[in-house]
């Protein structure tokens, strides 16, 4: 069934239905069993292994080069497609879809060389930049230091979400006092990665910690631009966005099913079945305008990303900066908009059910849970300020987001204010 007959509306490109198509199938086993992995809390080993298989990590790679070259706005689709499925699958492919386009766009012809066939041969890459303890903001204790024709890799990272499926670690560390990003084998000698996440939601992405003990690292794995592509900020932003809306499509689909199935009725209700009930039929509708309106504004905002990547690929330096802090400034606006209809909607949906709804092994909780998770991500409280800013004084979003202690000298800033 398409996305049309769905009620979801038209996919972004004519070909949509066509691209996504033989993926459908795996999204159907993958959600099939989403409810039991959460209860149980199996890891999808099995369902990113499927992924692979079909091709679904090479997407953004061109044609002739082993992908299918999909534009943004069809990966988004795609990506709300899977999170309907699963929201943890998601985001443990979410590093490797980054660094897709970190070697997509880099102005390193080697760099795009070294790493381009390695996606094609379906290997994934896994995240480890976020570090917690002592770290300064815009710091990282994790060190990369020369070591004879290579380096030495010690430190800890955290929130490092898939790298225990992936075959590589993207990272990031201080190397003689300059900030480096590499890539390390995650079978390497002392590299040990932990599943020690204990989120309530998103339980099973592996965003646990990473550990590096005197790992060699060969120089060819060492990036040689220390900065990441421009849309970083919008793209991953909007990972967690279509995660949103899917969950929405999710939620929708199951409250609808079960008011269809249900035959108990409360002797105050208004109609001898629920699925008879207007006030029960427009709580469904509200769940269902809700993943609407959220799958909509994700590939609005993909348009601008692609704008970006456009003029990355044309050349145009300053195109892309200016056409980045616009994308930054529509996912900004995006940000609290989307979260705030998919956690309501995965709230109020329970007045269309029964206390049987809350039942563990329904898996209906899970919706808000990840929901909530993943919008913890990149404060949004912090979002419309930045718009606002925009609006206003004409100020661009921040391009890059760091979190960590404050310096000495800005608790000292702050506490003058």
């Amino acid at each position: 069934m398409t996305q049309i007959e769905q009620g979801w509306g038209a996919g972004p490109t004519a070909r949509y239905e066509t691209l996504a198509a033989p993926f459908r199938a795996v999204f159907a086993r993958i959600r099939a069993s989403a409810a039991e992995r959460d209860l149980k809390r199996r890891l999808p080993h099995d369902e990113l292994l499927w992924l692979k298989e079909a091709g679904f990590t090479t997407l953004r790679l061109p044609a002739d080069r082993g992908g299918l070259g999909v534009t943004l706005p069809e990966l988004f689709a795609l990506l709300i497609e899977l999170s309907e499925a699963d929201t943890n699958v998601t985001n443990a492919l979410r590093a490797h879809l980054g660094f897709t386009e970190d070697v997509l766009t880099s102005p390193f012809d080697g760099w795009r060389e070294r790493w381009i066939p390695v996606i094609a041969a379906r290997e994934t890459v896994g995240s480890g930049f976020s570090e917690t303890g002592e770290a300064k903001v815009g710091a990282f204790e994790t060190t990369l230091e020369p070591d004879g024709e290579g380096f030495r890799l010690n430190g800890r990272k955290f929130y490092t979400t898939g790298s225990l499926f992936a075959d590589w670690i993207n990272f990031s560390a201080h190397s003689e006092g300059s900030l480096l990003q590499a890539v390390v084998s995650t079978t390497a000698e002392g590299v040990t990665i932990d599943d020690d996440w204990d989120g309530f939601g998103q339980a099973l992405t592996a965003s646990g910690t990473v550990r590096f003990a005197e790992v060699r690292v060969a120089a060819e794995l060492v990036n040689p631009s220390p900065k990441r592509f421009r849309h970083a900020v919008a793209f991953f932003q909007l990972v967690h966005l279509a995660s949103l809306a899917g969950i929405g499509r999710a939620a929708a689909k199951d409250v609808a099913r079960l008011v269809r199935e249900r035959r108990r009725v409360y002797s105050h209700g208004a109609a001898p079945r629920a699925s008879a009930d207007p006030q029960i039929l427009q709580v469904v509708g509200g769940a269902h305008g809700a993943a609407y309106a959220a799958g909509a504004i994700v590939l609005k905002a993909a348009e601008a990303i692609q704008r970006v990547y456009d003029a990355n690929r044309a050349g145009d330096t300053e195109a892309e900066e200016t056409e980045a802090a616009l994308a930054d400034v529509e996912v900004n606006q995006a940000v609290t908009v989307v979260t705030n209809l998919i956690l309501d909607a995965t709230t109020t949906l329970f007045d269309a059910l029964g206390a049987s709804a809350t039942s563990r092994t329904l898996g209906l909780d899970r919706y808000w849970r990840n929901a909530r998770t993943i919008a913890s991500h990149n404060p949004r409280i912090y979002r419309e300020r930045t718009v606002g800013d925009f609006a206003v004084n004409g100020a661009a979003p921040p391009s890059i987001y760091r979190v960590g202690v404050a310096s000495a000298a800005e608790e000292a800033r702050i506490a003058a204010e």
